[in-house]
């Protein structure tokens, strides 16, 4: 993975989705920046800047993706990989569903997915140093280089999603005291059946990440 390094920028994500759409750059390739003005969040909400912290991008061919793996859960298989990365450094980190990264009961980042020019583009947004008010931080001690190195060696196995998918479920279970959202309405994760493409059934409703 080329990993293209910035001081600072608005968003990751936006910097890389018109480097994508005005063919500029060939995928895949990453894009990372030491601070960030004006993060993309779930549901179009902001995501903080505070320095330390890891700011993300990277854009993969969607011919490149796994052959089993559905568009609309890519942000759960990409997740879990950073998960399962940092998993291995002895963090207690766990992905809530579909996008989000906590310890214990608080958000420490999350990742969405958006498909531009037949590539997907993956943000991700992680507290490694400092967190804002009601969140909170790594629970170990890693450079970023370090977890970029760890987790781009994972994504660039090319591993099926029913591999991701198989260790996700042993681990779902940490989702029944929460909450996601859907069309800004809030839904318990209590009772909802996950289903082998990594989407939800609740009361009945299948629900996909679109994240």
């Amino acid at each position: 993975m080329q990993i293209l390094s910035l001081d600072s920028v608005d968003s990751t994500q936006n910097y890389l989705k018109e480097l994508v759409k005005q063919n500029k750059v060939t995928p895949p390739l990453a894009v990372v920046a030491k601070t960030q003005t004006n993060g993309i969040g779930s549901r179009e909400n902001t995501w903080s800047g505070m320095d330390g912290n890891l700011f993300l991008s990277f854009a993969i061919p969607l011919s490149n993706l796994p052959k089993d793996l559905k568009l609309e859960s890519a942000s759960i298989y990409f997740a879990y990989l950073l998960k399962d990365s940092l998993s291995e450094s002895n963090s207690k980190v766990w992905l809530k569903w579909p996008n989000d990264f906590y310890i214990g009961n608080k958000k420490i980042g999350g990742m969405i997915t958006h498909v531009v020019e037949k590539t997907l583009v993956c943000g991700v947004g992680l507290n490694i140093e400092n967190s804002p008010e009601n969140f909170a931080k790594l629970d170990i001690k890693i450079s970023i280089d370090e977890l970029l190195n760890k987790y781009f060696e994972s994504v660039e196995k090319n591993v099926l999603w029913k591999q991701v998918f198989s260790k996700y479920e042993l681990e779902f279970h940490k989702n029944k005291n929460f909450f996601t959202h859907k069309n800004n309405l809030k839904i318990s994760l209590k009772d909802v059946v996950l289903q082998s493409d990594g989407s939800i059934i609740s009361d009945g409703e299948r629900i996909y990440s679109l994240r």
